[in-house]
């Protein structure tokens, strides 16, 4: 993989890392992200030509945090993300970490000039918003008889509330009358005033099903993660656990049918690193990690088999991951989602903060270690992931587009210090600069 064109797109906030997004539809790319000012910023251009045209977008002042909605402060919970309806129209979303709605959507269609600040969608549970996710939904979810730009309607999930007591909440738009609603009258997933959920996406799976991973938190401290958990979908409305059990909504800790591994506060899960992976026969794998018996932090995969979840230990490491507190954490172990291979195994991916990285190769009747794949050659030329500004402790951010560029690939770079909890630095680093590399094989 080699740099065929790099883009100098614009300097950008270095203080603190948060998502940015890039997305390319048809024959455009856009691109949100927070400038050197810290204000949110949106960039459009046609794939022919290697220069963006830009917006800052106008928000409204939050009282509580004494700032605009379109400022970011300090949190790497403020990602912006990004969605096209099937009539062409951009959504986007973000900055939020226990904030009311910040929405804006273009009233033209792939015309970001026109975005218009939204101040709500359907109107309830939109004052304490956090993670905020589009989805392409069922086929079937909501026809409306617009004009298909994509191939199915747009559905939104956030939560409500705040870590240690939230809920999910699924919203669908209407193209026909430019409006929200809930995809059901009910939360999907309620921690009852008691914990929340941390879920990831539901994914679509091999077997036409969308499924969901998530594990429940206590309090707002990372260390009470517990119950690493699994549902599935084939509308996002109708939800069942892994043995095909019904589920009534809300989804609460309650459904115990839902409980992949009940491990409990303390006991090493945490939201960061859950993953999901499918076998040959299209069976999902559920990876993490937990604390063994030890007290060493261990990666663990797990399968539903005759109805009931059996759990393996996939690694012996002799290391004590002791997250806890408030606050982004950095990662010190990710273990990446099982994958059939042509060899009759399975593939999984792990990175460990003192070990290393590898990919495992899975007995996939058994689910134990047997050997190793070799890792493949970085899909990143190595002078992409080099740091360019002159300040100590960058590191740096790559972000690949999503959506279709043709034969192009696509990969936005820029460079932050490291997460810090959440909190203020007492020395603000110059601005890096926001690189869009094409790349070509």
């Amino acid at each position: 993989m080699t740099v065929r064109i790099t883009i100098a797109v614009s300097p950008v906030w270095s203080g603190h890392p948060v998502g940015f997004d890039l997305l390319t539809h048809r024959d455009r790319q856009f691109i949100a992200f927070y400038d050197a000012e810290r204000k949110m910023t949106v960039g459009q251009r046609r794939l022919e030509q290697n220069a963006f045209e830009f917006v800052r977008l106008e928000g409204v002042w939050l009282e509580a945090r004494g700032r605009l909605s379109t400022e970011i402060a300090w949190d790497s919970h403020n990602s912006l993300t990004m969605a096209i309806d099937r009539t062409g129209h951009i959504h986007l979303c973000g900055n939020m970490h226990v904030d009311p709605l910040i929405y804006f959507r273009t009233a033209q269609p792939l015309d970001i000039t026109t975005f218009e600040c939204i101040d709500h969608m359907v109107g309830r549970n939109e004052e304490r918003c956090t993670y905020p996710v589009f989805i392409q939904g069922p086929q079937d979810a909501l026809e409306t008889g617009a004009s298909p730009c994509n191939a199915a309607p747009l559905v939104f999930y956030f939560r409500d509330g705040q870590s240690g007591n939230g809920v999910d909440y699924y919203n669908r738009y209407d193209e026909s009358t430019r409006s929200w609603s809930r995809l059901v009258d009910t939360p999907i997933l309620d921690g009852m005033d008691a914990m929340n959920a941390y879920a990831r996406k539901p994914e679509p799976g091999p077997d036409g099903y969308y499924h969901m991973v998530w594990m429940w938190r206590d309090t707002p401290d990372c260390a009470t993660n517990h119950d690493i958990s699994y549902a599935r979908s084939r509308d996002l409305v109708q939800w069942e656990a892994g043995n095909g059990t019904a589920l009534a909504l809300p989804i609460t800790i309650e459904d115990r049918a839902t409980i992949v591994d009940p491990s409990p506060p303390g006991g090493g899960l945490i939201n960061m690193c859950q993953s999901l992976g499918f076998d040959s026969q299209q069976r999902p794998i559920v990876s993490y990690h937990k604390h063994d018996e030890n007290g060493h932090t261990q990666a663990y995969a797990a399968r539903m088999e005759d109805g009931i979840w059996q759990i393996r230990q996939l690694s012996d490491w002799k290391y004590h991951w002791g997250f806890h507190g408030n606050g982004s954490v950095a990662a010190e172990i990710q273990v990446g989602g099982a994958a059939a291979r042509d060899d009759g195994h399975l593939a999984m991916s792990w990175w460990h903060l003192k070990q290393g990285s590898g990919i495992w190769r899975l007995d996939e009747k058994t689910l134990r270690v047997v050997g190793s794949y070799p890792e493949p050659a970085p899909d990143l030329p190595d002078e992409l992931l080099q740091p360019q500004l002159d300040y100590p402790d960058m590191e740096v951010h790559a972000r690949r587009a999503r959506g279709h560029a043709g034969a192009e690939r696509c990969v936005l770079v820029w460079e932050t210090l490291p997460r810090n909890r959440d909190q203020p630095r007492d020395q603000i680093p110059p601005p890096s600069n926001l690189r869009l590399y094409i790349l070509a094989e």
